[in-house]
């Protein structure tokens, strides 16, 4: 079954654009293995736009730019596969792809029949130059069965930006992951404003199709094709820790050749990408939110996990510096543990690991402006 859990891997467009080439793919691959990140669980390795020519050729086929890509794409997957990993590529539903090269409209079929021969394992389907009398739905259902046709596992990562609400009918039509939202640039604002847009949307994502808020911006620091300014260590954190408690895909942006050891040990937190992993694919319930004060925004969420454990996750998306305690109560009855019932919560930080110990029926934790905390939590007696 392709994406039972979120997708995981790399994607070649925040911090190179059309600035890629097989050399760069190639060490990306040798990176994902050397580092780590592979063996973490990411696992797709996906080249974004403006690999092709302008042009088709005679047969009505893409050709890899041979300046970019000299051996051919056959070359660049087979030697991504050699190294254990799966191959991705990106076409587009709409007249042209976003940076003006030719697009998959009116040739889905052809076109999943060469990626298929090129061993591709992942479509990432773009929206821009759809035409204005076109039928969305119909053009990503067309190309779901074009990749279908092929005989071949390939995810499909229909990206139309959240237009015409895709989490009402991605599913129906095939897709294993669709981008919810405007694009992501490397910025808290961004990212925090994607993440609130989909709290109401992720009950309907889930195991075999995914919401996809956007690709992670995680070590980018303002660098590359979405910079706008870069983030903290903390902002970050807290970035990743959403995609995370989210339960969504987890696709790298940064030049991971060459993250920073804070960015890396981020972006391998073995507890954070078990979170996002959880087998059963829950999404994560809001118990309570001071969003209503727009001088004050902060989230406390709850996510069901397997074997019988919770996590609990707390944002404090103000601008106010130094720590900043709750506004609301912290107590559990707001996620169904009323004192009298006689159990409380053992809490583990998903971050540092450090076991805090059973909390009856009261727990809030002082957290930085722009900052998060995360806890695993086991039901217990007291």
């Amino acid at each position: 079954m392709l994406a039972k859990t979120p997708p995981m891997g790399w994607n070649s467009w925040n911090t190179f654009g059309a600035d890629i080439s097989e050399k760069l793919i190639l060490e990306t691959a040798d990176a994902m293995v050397e580092k780590g990140y592979r063996d973490a669980g990411y696992e797709y390795l996906v080249i974004d736009d403006c690999w092709s020519l302008k042009e088709r050729d005679a047969e009505g086929r893409l050709v890899p730019d041979p300046e970019k890509f000299p051996h051919g794409m056959k070359y660049v997957a087979d030697y991504v596969h050699s190294k254990g990993l799966k191959f991705g590529m990106y076409s587009c539903a709409g007249l042209r792809t976003c940076a003006g090269y030719p697009s998959s409209y009116d040739h889905e079929y052809v076109d999943a029949q060469t990626f298929a021969d090129w061993g591709v394992d992942f479509l990432k389907y773009d929206f821009c130059n759809f035409p204005a009398t076109g039928n969305c739905k119909a053009r990503y259902h067309r190309m779901s069965m074009a990749l279908k046709a092929t005989g071949r596992d390939i995810l499909f990562s229909a990206c139309n930006w959240g237009q015409q609400e895709p989490w009402k009918w991605m599913a129906s039509i095939g897709a294993h992951m669709y981008r919810s939202t405007w694009d992501i640039n490397d910025s808290y604002k961004s990212f925090r404003d994607i993440a609130l847009s989909q709290i109401e949307n992720l009950c309907m994502s889930g195991s075999g199709c995914f919401n996809d808020p956007d690709m992670l911006v995680v070590g980018m620091y303002g660098n590359g094709n979405v910079g706008f300014g870069g983030c903290t260590d903390e902002e970050y954190r807290t970035h990743f820790a959403l995609w995370c408690l989210f339960g969504v895909p987890l696709m790298m942006g940064g030049d991971i050749r060459n993250l920073n050891e804070t960015s890396r040990n981020l972006l391998l937190n073995k507890e954070l990408i078990a979170l996002d992993q959880d087998e059963e694919c829950r999404p994560p319930y809001l118990a309570c939110s001071s969003a209503n004060n727009t001088n004050d925004q902060r989230y406390f969420f709850i996510r069901h996990l397997s074997n019988n454990e919770f996590a609990l996750a707390y944002f404090n998306f103000t601008d106010k510096d130094g720590s900043v305690s709750y506004a609301f109560s912290g107590a559990f009855e707001e996620i169904g543990i009323p004192y009298d019932c006689g159990y409380g919560l053992e809490l583990t930080d998903m971050f540092t690991g450090e076991n805090l110990g059973v909390k009856r029926d009261y727990f809030v934790p002082e957290v930085e402006a722009h900052g998060c905390r995360l806890y695993r939590a086991k039901l217990v007696k007291v």
